[in-house]
């Protein structure tokens, strides 16, 4: 028997967002609302970057400890923690270097969605997994990073439009900056 697939990274937070209706009639809506709604993107993003990092986190200690294995090493894998947590050996960043002014909302959760992928397979000890298990785990942890970074691409992109939106307005004259220093300085 197979274990439940979980939902979607981000959940129907992100469906919402990822939807091509959402966009819809933006250039119509008040400042405020496009705020709001960029505000409910950046949210979903910051919260899809924190889950995909703690995903890499267990799979680069998953592939490691397989190629531990492969290779014979006789290191431990604590011993190999500080060159597995390192960037040495991954490739540049593909971050979008965007400012982030929101926190991951309920982190625990996000946890709870990273350990859904493996839930035959607990990772707390990877050492002591036979070699088809730690396969299995990286297998899914695998498919869920790229379907995460897929959705989170989206989520991204949907803030573009909605940024574009809020500086087409400033440039076009349609927004006040004052009104948004204001605004700003009553958060």
């Amino acid at each position: 028997m197979t274990a439940p697939t979980p939902a979607p990274a981000g959940g129907s937070a992100v469906d919402e967002l990822l939807d091509p209706a959402f966009l819809d009639g933006v250039e119509d809506l008040s400042m405020p609302d496009v705020r709001a709604l960029r505000h409910q993107a950046e949210q979903a993003e910051v919260n899809l970057s924190y889950t995909r990092r703690l995903l890499q986190g267990r799979l680069d200690i998953v592939r490691r400890e397989l190629q531990r294995r492969a290779e014979h090493d006789g290191r431990s894998l604590v011993d190999l923690l500080p060159e597995i947590l390192s960037e040495k050996g991954r490739g540049p960043a593909h971050g979008l270097g965007r400012h982030q002014t929101v926190q991951p909302s309920a982190p625990e959760q996000l946890e709870h969605w990273v350990t859904g992928l493996t839930p035959a397979d607990d990772l707390s000890d990877v050492q002591a997994l036979p070699d088809d298990q730690l396969e299995r785990a990286a297998r899914a942890l695998g498919e869920g990073e790229r379907s995460l970074s897929e959705r989170r691409r989206g989520v991204q992109q949907v803030m573009d439009a909605l940024a574009g939106e809020l500086g087409r307005r400033y440039r076009d004259g349609l927004a006040d900056v004052a009104q948004l220093l204001a605004d700003e300085s009553r958060h």
